[in-house]
């Protein structure tokens, strides 16, 4: 990035666009697809069959629903990174450094233990609002984490 980003006023939230778009559009059609089905469907079938069928509609809707909930929220006490199957929260001081490389899904966020997490809030697809999402957050920490002193 050739100027720094001034990091943004708290509480702030990155979350994907296109990707929650895709995600619960799908997951409307889905279920209304499945609605429709399951009353359009031939005589053969019972009730039991047709709620399956409702049943399953719904349950992909709901994975649907996991990948468009994606985000990363920050505060004054730290950063929670909100992924498709677990919500992990941080506090600043454990928070080291955030990457995003050319051709990567999502930013890599480094902690003081070692471990490293994808934020899958900050979709690397959106490639503008991506590097500006990453740049923003990775003010945030060297303004507030461990990593002061760069």
């Amino acid at each position: 990035m050739s100027e720094p980003v001034p990091p943004p006023p708290l509480p702030v939230t990155w979350r994907p666009r296109r990707g929650r778009i895709v995600a619960y559009g799908f997951a409307v059609l889905i279920v209304i697809g499945a609605m429709v089905m399951a009353v359009l469907i031939a005589a053969p079938f019972k009730l039991p069959d047709r709620l399956a069928i409702v049943a399953f509609g719904g349950a992909v809707a709901y994975v649907l629903h996991l990948l468009g909930r994606v985000r990363v929220d920050a505060d004054e006490e730290g950063i929670t990174v909100v992924n498709a199957l677990r919500t992990h929260r941080y506090t600043w001081p454990e928070v080291l450094d955030v990457t995003l490389l050319t051709g990567d899904p999502w930013p890599k966020i480094d902690f003081s233990d070692g471990r490293t997490i994808g934020a899958m809030g900050i979709q690397g697809s959106e490639k503008p609002l991506a590097r500006r999402a990453t740049a923003e957050l990775a003010a945030l920490i060297h303004e507030r984490g461990e990593a002061r002193e760069r």
